[in-house]
């Protein structure tokens, strides 16, 4: 065939050939310059596009920042996709609004601050230090080139400078000031009554109509996340030194090259006496402190205990209640004058004065321990961990690389590796995107298992440091995989009939303290009310007081000022589903203190003026926001 169209393409038949594979050709070339390519849009912003591509990388951004915040609590059921998607997708519109507007305004940011951001960011550090492959690598996780993410941090910091324009210029007047710590610092005299749902729970028959009703409103709360199998291989420094073999030819050296690390240097037991004088004392002072010391040598030498007159003369407080003792002492902490002295004594001899800094001693060495080697049995064993160690650290680097090349070289399975160099392949139960132990508790190690490539391309990861402090690297390959799903109706049945028996007691509950409530508000008496139920007195209290319920707090702050001699009632609904009636009998605002001096930090501006600050740009942004011309497309879920 193809021997037939070579014979026939010669002269007008060629061209032809040449024109009909030409002209789809052009026009498809044409179209992706006019087109910008057929890449879904997910909004426009004032014909700035957001792609589906750019909101999906979002969206992932901040499932790993919820999962790396979260920690083992992380439930990807618990936060709704589509909801995700919109919320990041409102984020970004918002983002490109204010980026939008501050490049309208001229605003620029120039290299050398776009380069001490980049800098100064400690995910790209090392030892406090710039480390560009810290940095390459940080990029390469979250799938950023080093331009694409130099581009998206010019534009936040464009967008910032925008944002501090518009909060940075509310001011905060006299009034407002004097309001908000009369607000922020009132106290509240509150009494509750707890109204528990225990009391109202049943056991009749639920309908199954409800229960049918219950299961269809609530499929998350019934949702088994989508989980993994896992097959692994973990190199750390703590396995390749437990099987790292020392030599005690290999010990006998290090212990001989390092001889003054396991010697015990010469130690004194010593006492002393001191009359204080001052360094920078004059010749008078000196010479009466000399004269004292003199004097105190002779009652010794005539026959008075050392410890007895160190108790009655010694001016050293830490010394002179021990009879002068300062215990065993060893060099290199003490003044030069009275370590020369203490060190060249002989066992009993009583010093000539020494001058120090603090004045003059008399020294007396009781006793003296000698300088000593510790034998090489009893460092042996700490010998032989330390060399492990450091064998299996420089073991750990080389065959780090060797793994990484052989998971590449071998992407559909961990078995050449795991062979080569000598490692076993260990297997995970199910996990979630949550995690699951140990190791594979660890986020980069969880995203990395649930990544597109490993996940969906069943290749073997790439090397993943799970901690920066440790010396540990992983591998793993997906071995099974079982999509997101919900439990059976008839499995859940107990835990919906529980739920809805659950909700009909807190609504009694609700009912029975509302009921409470309008009869104080009628002037029925607190402890009629009450009954044999306890009232809890908190007494006067802040908006933040430990000792009360937040929810009792927050309606006992929001309740109306009580006219003198009665209350303000309300009700609440406590987190663990019981009721509350909630009554406050008197209000005391906060302190107002005096404003701080010109140039003076004050917190209660500062605080107040980011409130306003945020307000202002809130209402700035929705603004621009009205006034621009936003799309927003259908954002799927993915």
């Amino acid at each position: 065939m193809l021997q037939q169209i070579h014979d026939r393409a010669k002269g007008w038949f060629a061209w032809l050939i040449i024109i009909m594979i030409s002209i789809p050709f052009a026009l498809w070339g044409i179209q992706s310059y006019i087109g910008g390519g057929s890449e879904p849009v997910a909004g426009l912003v004032n014909g700035h596009e957001i792609s589906e591509r750019e909101l999906d990388h979002r969206v992932q951004t901040e499932r790993i920042q919820l999962r790396e915040q979260m920690g083992a609590a992380y439930d990807p059921a618990q936060f709704d996709d589509k909801r995700l998607r919109q919320e990041a997708l409102d984020a970004m519109i918002r983002e490109a609004l204010v980026v939008d507007a501050a490049n309208r305004m001229g605003l620029r940011v120039a290299d050398p601050v776009l380069r001490g951001q980049i800098l100064a960011e400690p995910a790209f550090q090392q030892d406090g230090h710039f480390d560009n492959a810290a940095y390459e690598q940080a990029l390469k996780y979250q799938g950023l080139s080093p331009s694409q993410f130099e581009a998206q941090l010019r534009q936040r910091l464009v967008g910032s400078q925008l944002v501090r324009a518009v909060a940075g210029s509310e001011l905060v007047t006299k009034t407002e000031r004097e309001q908000y710590q009369r607000l922020t610092g009132q106290r509240r005299e509150l009494s509750w009554l707890r109204v528990p749902i225990a009391g109202f729970l049943g056991d009749a028959p639920i309908d199954d109509q409800a229960i049918a009703a219950y299961y269809e409103a609530n499929p998350k709360r019934f949702q088994v996340p989508e989980q993994v199998k896992l097959d692994y291989l973990v190199l750390d420094v703590a396995g390749l030194a437990a099987k790292t073999s020392v030599s005690d030819e290999d010990i006998r050296r290090a212990y001989e090259s390092d001889q003054a690390r396991f010697g015990r240097p010469e130690r004194r037991s010593v006492r002393h006496i001191l009359i204080t004088v001052p360094p920078e004392a004059d010749a008078a002072a000196n010479q009466a402190a000399l004269a004292e010391i003199e004097g105190v040598r002779k009652r010794i030498e005539g026959g008075e205990a050392f410890d007895a007159v160190a108790k009655a003369v010694s001016k050293d407080p830490g010394s002179a209640s021990q009879g002068g003792s300062l215990g065993e002492i060893e060099k290199g902490i003490w003044d030069p004058a009275f370590e020369q002295s203490a060190f060249s004594l002989p066992v009993g001899q009583i010093s000539e004065p020494v001058r120090s800094k603090f004045g003059y001693h008399l020294i007396q060495v009781q006793s003296i321990t000698p300088a000593a080697v510790k034998p090489l049995g009893e460092v042996r064993e700490q010998l032989r961990g330390e060399l492990a160690k450091q064998k299996a650290e420089s073991l750990f680097y080389d065959q780090g690389e060797r793994l990484a090349n052989l998971v590449y070289e071998s992407s559909d399975s961990l078995v050449p590796a795991a062979q080569e160099l000598g490692m076993e392949i260990q297997h995970s139960d199910w996990i979630s995107r949550a995690g699951g132990e140990g190791v594979l508790r660890q986020p980069k190690v969880t995203a990395a298992a649930f990544s597109d490539e490993v996940l969906n391309e069943h290749r073997n990861s790439d090397l993943i440091e799970p901690e920066k402090e440790v010396l540990q690297s992983v591998v793993l390959r997906v071995v099974d995989h079982r999509e997101a799903s919900t439990r059976p109706l008839d499995e859940v049945r107990p835990e919906i009939v529980t739920a809805l028996r659950k909700e009909q007691a807190q609504r009694a509950a609700a009912a029975a303290a509302s009921a409470d409530a309008d009869k104080l508000r009628g002037g029925a008496d607190w402890a009629a009310v009450a009954g044999d139920a306890k009232v809890e007195e908190a007494g006067l209290v802040g908006r933040n007081d430990p000792k009360v319920p937040a929810a009792v707090l927050s309606v006992a702050f929001t309740l109306p000022v009580p006219a003198t001699g009665s209350a303000s009632v309300g009700t609440a609904t406590l987190e663990d589903g019981d009721a509350a009636v909630v009554r406050v009998t008197k209000i005391e605002d906060g302190e107002v203190k005096p404003a701080a001096k010109p140039g003076t930090p004050d917190p209660a501006v500062y605080m107040l003026g980011q409130m306003l600050g945020r307000h202002s740009y809130d209402a700035v942004l929705n603004d621009m926001e009205s006034r621009a011309k936003v799309e927003r497309k259908a954002a799927p879920a993915r």
